[in-house]
């Protein structure tokens, strides 16, 4: 899947080897209340926007890769998006949480008691991506990540995505989910810190409300870092979140960097058309 500004367009391979490209009609909440583009505020909008897309995507592309066999309803979308935040909430701030207590009682400092949950949160995330990573049909998917990457830093640098062209990129990518995933992770343990050490009933509570504040300046210092990708002492201070790249990206193959070359175009041609 590409994306330009409120162009989305998806490139999928059927069983029979064709590629079939399609846009998605899709139109920014950011369109429908420009009031939502407030700093900080936009970041968890545009998460949510993120995830309607993506599951809208998957949708599309399940249904012609199987040419219609597998259909997934709008419910379908909304069970899994409520599941998945569920799940990503349960997982990266609650368990952390709850595993942090077990040492509570032996740690004065809560700067240094935010410090140990931050840690384990962080560890949870890297296992997490690394446990999935081995799954085969993952590391496929994290082929196309890579693909995806590829073309985008070919365009970026001023050349013509061609598979000549986009095949000696890197895979890796400064405005990347992944790189948002530990900024969110990083920033979480100075906005936790804020909140002192109330009961853990509170604690956990706590930190559920101020999620959306946390993926707001997480959103705001990605898009900082997108503007300003070649700045080499950026890419230093980003550069945790690309070695993080390495477990989420993969080496595509040349069809797969075919099909991300076909959504590019697809995104181009109807952006100009």
């Amino acid at each position: 899947m590409m994306r330009r500004d409120n162009n989305f367009a998806i490139a999928v391979r059927k069983p029979n080897g064709e590629i079939i490209t399609s846009r998605l009609n899709f139109v920014s909440f950011f369109r429908k209340a420009p009031k939502l583009k407030v700093a900080v505020l936009r970041g968890s909008v545009a998460l949510v926007e993120t995830m309607a897309v993506g599951f809208k995507a998957i949708s599309l592309s399940a249904a012609q890769s199987t040419e219609g066999e597998i259909e997934i309803t709008k419910k379908d979308m909304t069970i899994a998006m409520v599941f998945a935040a569920l799940f990503a909430v349960g997982l990266f701030f609650v368990l952390p949480t709850l595993l942090a207590k077990l040492v509570d009682a032996y740690i004065n400092s809560t700067i240094l008691y935010n410090l140990i949950e931050g840690a384990i949160r962080i560890l949870i995330l890297i296992a997490y991506i690394f446990a999935i990573s081995k799954l085969k049909d993952v590391r496929r998917l994290f082929q196309y990540h890579g693909a995806e990457h590829k073309v985008i830093n070919s365009y970026e640098d001023g050349k013509t995505p061609t598979m000549e062209n986009v095949k000696p990129n890197s895979t890796l990518h400064l405005r990347c989910g992944t790189n948002f995933l530990l900024i969110v992770m990083v920033v979480s343990i100075f906005i936790f810190a804020l909140l002192g050490r109330p009961p853990i009933y509170l604690r956990i509570i706590s930190r559920i409300l101020v999620i959306p504040i946390v993926a707001g300046i997480s959103y705001e210092i990605i898009r900082f870092s997108g503007r300003h990708y070649k700045n080499k002492v950026l890419r230093f201070v980003m550069y945790p979140g690309l070695l993080l790249q390495k477990l989420t990206t993969r080496e595509p193959s040349d069809d797969q960097i075919e099909v991300a070359l076909a959504a590019f175009n697809k995104v181009i041609d109807d952006e100009t058309a």
